[in-house]
C-alpha cells in the first residue's frame, strides 16, 4: 500500500509541472503580461522628485528657451518614479587561480627499560611467548599530502536594457527594474535586471552601466523547446536529489 501512495503523491507534485509544458506543444513560449508588474505600477504612479532635482518651467514666456526635460539643453536623465534609463551590460570577465599544497611528515619513537630494580626480568617471566621489554615501545609514523587544484573562467556579456525607476528611496536612490523577451521561432530569451542606482552616477545619456548598480541581479535565460531539451526530466531530477547513492 505505502508505494501506491507515494506513486500517487509524485504524480500529485509533477502533474501541475508536466501540464504547464503540455500547454506549449505545437506553440511558442508565451510572453509574460506586462500588466500588473513593478514597472507598470511605477509609469501610472505620480512619482515624487528627489530634492536634488527639480523641474522648472519656461524662463520667460517669450523666451525661445525652456529648462524643462523637454528643451533642446534639457536634462532628460531619469529622476522621478516612472522613469527609464538604459542599463548597458558589458561584462568581460577572466579570472584563473591555481593552488598547490604538499606537506609531509616522519616520526619515530622507541622506548625500553633494560634494568630497574629487576622487574624487567620479572615481568619477562610473566609475558607470553615473543613478548619483550627490551625495547618496550618501539614506533615509526610517516605521512605526506599533497594537493592540486585549478579555477579558469571566462564570462562575456553585451546588452542593453531599457529599465524603470520603480522606486525613489527617502536618501534619493533609484530603485530600477527592467525585463525584456525576445522570441526567435519556439525559444523565448529572458533578461531581468534589478537593482539601485544614485542619480550622479546616470550619464547625459541617460545610460548607466552595470558595476554602478548596487545590489545588482542579473539574469539572462530562457524557455522553449531548446531549453527543455537540455533539462533533465523532472523524474530524474528528484531522484537525484533524493537517491544516497
Amino acid at each position: 500500500m505505502k508505494p501506491i501512495i507515494a506513486a500517487a503523491l509524485t504524480a500529485v507534485v509533477l502533474f501541475p509541472a508536466g501540464c504547464a509544458d503540455l500547454k506549449e506543444v505545437g506553440k511558442p513560449p508565451a510572453f509574460k503580461p506586462t500588466a500588473g508588474t513593478n514597472e507598470y505600477y511605477a509609469m501610472n504612479a505620480a512619482g515624487a522628485l528627489p530634492p536634488e532635482v527639480e523641474r522648472r518651467g519656461p524662463v520667460d514666456n517669450s523666451s525661445l528657451w525652456a529648462a524643462g526635460k523637454k528643451s533642446l539643453l534639457g536634462d532628460r536623465r531619469a529622476g522621478q518614479r516612472g522613469d527609464i534609463l538604459t542599463v548597458v551590460i558589458e561584462l568581460d570577465e577572466k579570472a584563473e587561480m591555481s593552488n598547490a599544497t604538499d606537506r609531509s611528515r616522519s616520526g619515530s619513537k622507541s622506548m625500553g627499560i633494560a634494568q630497574l630494580l629487576g622487574l624487567p626480568q620479572n615481568m619477562l617471566k610473566k609475558l607470553p611467548a615473543g613478548a619483550t621489554m627490551d625495547p618496550a615501545i618501539d614506533t615509526n609514523a610517516d605521512t605526506s599530502h599533497s594537493g592540486d587544484g585549478s579555477i579558469k573562467r571566462k564570462e562575456k556579456l553585451t546588452l542593453r536594457v531599457a529599465a524603470t525607476v520603480t522606486q525613489v528611496l527617502q536618501n534619493g536612490v533609484f530603485q530600477i527594474e527592467g525585463t525584456q523577451e525576445i522570441r526567435v521561432n519556439f525559444e523565448l530569451r529572458e533578461l531581468v535586471v534589478t537593482g539601485y542606482v544614485r542619480p550622479e552616477d546616470i550619464s547625459r545619456q541617460n545610460e548607466i552601466t552595470y558595476d554602478k548598480i548596487a545590489s545588482a541581479r542579473i539574469s539572462y535565460g530562457g524557455r522553449g523547446q531548446i531549453t527543455q531539451m537540455q533539462q533533465p526530466a523532472y523524474g530524474q531530477q528528484i531522484l537525484d536529489i533524493v537517491s544516497p547513492f
